[in-house]
């Protein structure tokens, strides 16, 4: 394959530092997102009593990413969604089970 020989700009040479920059917060806060769920579904399936404050601390995560762009409102309100559903799910099962 032919490389692209192309001499880039400053300006180009500036997108491309900026694009990658940006890609490591996102991807970072991604990340942050994904951990923050799963240590909260983690609490919630062995019913522990920190599940609440877990699913604060992951609703703080998700809500922030959400406000800086890096996920969109719907992507955001689906994550939330999808947490308290499991949640109430368990404390329904819990209490069938007492």
């Amino acid at each position: 394959m032919a490389e692209n020989t192309k001499k880039k700009t400053p300006i180009e040479e500036k997108r491309l530092k900026q694009a990658k920059k940006r890609n490591r917060i996102n991807n970072a806060a991604k990340s942050a997102i994904k951990t923050a769920v799963k240590k909260a579904v983690a609490a919630i399936e062995t019913s522990n009593e920190q599940a609440k404050d877990l699913i604060s601390k992951a609703y703080k995560v998700i809500d922030t990413a959400k406000a800086k762009g890096i996920i969109k409102k719907n992507t955001a309100s689906r994550k939330k969604s999808r947490l308290m559903r499991k949640l109430n799910k368990a404390t329904v099962t819990e209490e069938v089970k007492a």
